[in-house]
C-alpha cells in the first residue's frame, strides 16, 4: 500500500509538471518556441520570443504547477488513509521532485523541457516559503545588476538549498532540494559557458 501512494504521488506530479506551458503558449501563436532563441521550453525565452505577456502567464502557470503538485498529495494521501503530518512531508517533497522533472523532462516534447526555476520555486512555495523569498530576492539582485537572467536563475538555485539547509531540520527535504538545485546548475550549463564567453543575452528595456 504505501508504495502503490509512492508511485501514485509520482506519477500525477510528473505529469503535472509534464505540461508544457511555454511550448503550448508559443504554438497558439504560430511560434515553435523550440526553434528560437535559446530553444527552451521556459518562460524567459517565451518572453523573448512570443512576448512580454505571453512569458509573465507561462511563467506564473510554470510555478502553478509546482503549488498543485505538492497540494494534491493530500486528496491522494487521503485516498491511502495516510494523514500524518510526520509521513506527508515527504510525500510532498517527492512531488516536488517528480513535477520538477516532469517540466525538465517532459515526455510529451521527447523529454526535452524547461530548465526547472520557476516550477521550483512553485513546489517550494507549498513546502519552505521562506526560502522561496531569498531565492526571490537573489534572482532579483542577480538580474538586477547584469540584466542576463540567467545569473539571476543561477543565484536562486544556489539560494533556494543553501536557505533551505540552514532553515530545515527535514533531510529528505534537504537531500531533495540540493539535488534540484545541482539540477538547475545543470541545465544551465550552456549559460554559465557562454557567461564565461562574455555572450550571454542581456534584457533590454
Amino acid at each position: 500500500m504505501f508504495v502503490l501512494s509512492y508511485i501514485a504521488v509520482a506519477i500525477v506530479a510528473y505529469l503535472l509538471g509534464s505540461i508544457p506551458t511555454g511550448f503550448l503558449v508559443a504554438k497558439a501563436r504560430g511560434v515553435d518556441i523550440r526553434a528560437v532563441g535559446s530553444g527552451n521550453i521556459g518562460a524567459a525565452n517565451t518572453f523573448r520570443a512570443v512576448g512580454k505577456v505571453a512569458g509573465i502567464f507561462v511563467l506564473l502557470m510554470d510555478a502553478l504547477k509546482g503549488v498543485a503538485a505538492v497540494l494534491v498529495c493530500f486528496p491522494i494521501l487521503k485516498l491511502f488513509g495516510i494523514t500524518d503530518p510526520a509521513v506527508t512531508i515527504h510525500y510532498r517533497v517527492l512531488a516536488g521532485a517528480f513535477v520538477v522533472l516532469g517540466h525538465n523532462y517532459t515526455c510529451w516534447l521527447h523529454f526535452k523541457g524547461g530548465k526547472g526555476i520557476a516550477t521550483t520555486g512553485g513546489a517550494y512555495l507549498a513546502l519552505a516559503p521562506i526560502s522561496v523569498l531569498f531565492a526571490l530576492l537573489a534572482f532579483v539582485v542577480g538580474f538586477g545588476v547584469t540584466r542576463i537572467t540567467s545569473v539571476g536563475s543561477i543565484m536562486a538555485a544556489i539560494t533556494l538549498p543553501t536557505v533551505v539547509c540552514l532553515t530545515k531540520d527535514d533531510w529528505t527535504l534537504r537531500i531533495v532540494t540540493l539535488a534540484l538545485g545541482a539540477l538547475a546548475l545543470l541545465k544551465h550549463r550552456t549559460n554559465i559557458q557562454r557567461l564565461i564567453a562574455g555572450t550571454e543575452n542581456r534584457v533590454e528595456f
